[in-house]
């Protein structure tokens, strides 16, 4: 049995499936809360295939059989539960407040960790290694995430912007062509400006990574998605540990840019060091 989390498996297994058996890998993924808890007659009807097809799924993504399958989907789940959201409430004291975020941020980038996957990273990698030109698009908490990413490549020598304002986004996305990438940033994966101006971008042969969760509107619309899932409540705050996740993939994504560069690229990176040092005070 793999120690790769069970929908980490799912996910990596998809395109070697049955068409049926992807059926019930959809479903899966879309709903895994619901599945720990049905029978296999319940999971066949819902994802419409037959029973021996759920058997066939089990043994594909290295489960034994469905019970197996199940007990590793409630664990999974039972991890996830215990993260949480960070509940604060009225009379959280400064101390409790401090540790709720700090520890659900914690917990978060392990679990991210844990189901990244190397190969997306990798072919995102790829592409923004070989474009002319890569921009980023993101609104709201994304917004600010883009321009991080704005500032880490422009030291990479990549002629970059980044855009959260659905306008100028939708004008850079017709200026675009085959050797530029755009990265769409969203925690929801379906904001409607972002899909319309990476379908722009697309129409115009450029290539999308996407840094959103699995089976949203903008992953599955993505050339190169880069999946991660953050359930948060923002119904009172704003998104915290995405906006922290989607920065460490950025760093993840800029320095690996940056190994493909070659040693010799480290004189470059040292004159910017060198370029900003009389901007700060002596010691």
């Amino acid at each position: 049995m793999s120690n790769r989390p069970i929908l980490v498996e799912i996910t990596t297994a998809i395109p070697d499936l049955r068409k049926s058996e992807r059926k019930v890998a959809e479903y899966v993924l879309a709903a895994p809360e619901h599945v720990m808890h049905m029978r296999i007659v319940d999971l066949a009807q819902e994802a419409q295939v037959s029973e021996p097809t759920i058997v066939r799924f089990c043994r594909a993504i290295g489960c034994n059989g469905f019970q197996e399958f199940k007990v590793r989907i409630a664990q999974e789940m039972a991890i996830a539960n215990n993260i949480g959201q960070f509940a604060i409430v009225a009379d959280d004291s400064i101390d409790d407040i401090c540790q709720k975020i700090a520890d659900t941020t914690i917990q978060r980038l392990h679990q991210v960790k844990a189901h990244l996957l190397s190969d997306q990273v990798a072919a995102a990698v790829k592409a923004l290694s070989q474009a002319r030109r890569v921009e980023f698009y993101g609104f709201g908490a994304s917004g600010a995430v883009a321009i991080d990413a704005q500032h880490k490549f422009f030291r990479l020598q990549v002629a970059t912007a980044a855009y959260s304002d659905p306008h100028m986004q939708a004008m850079s996305a017709v200026t675009l062509g085959q050797d530029d990438v755009v990265v769409a940033i969203s925690q929801s994966g379906r904001t409607k400006d972002l899909l319309h101006s990476v379908q722009l971008a697309q129409q115009h042969g450029a290539q999308v990574i996407s840094l959103a969760p699995a089976n949203t509107y903008l992953s599955q619309q993505a050339n190169l998605p880069i999946h991660i899932n953050i359930s948060e409540d923002t119904s009172q705050f704003t998104p915290m540990t995405s906006r922290i996740a989607h920065l460490m993939v950025i760093d993840m994504l800029a320095v690996a840019v940056t190994q493909r560069r070659g040693p010799e690229f480290a004189a470059h990176l040292n004159a910017i060091k060198r370029s900003i040092t009389s901007l700060r005070l002596d010691d």
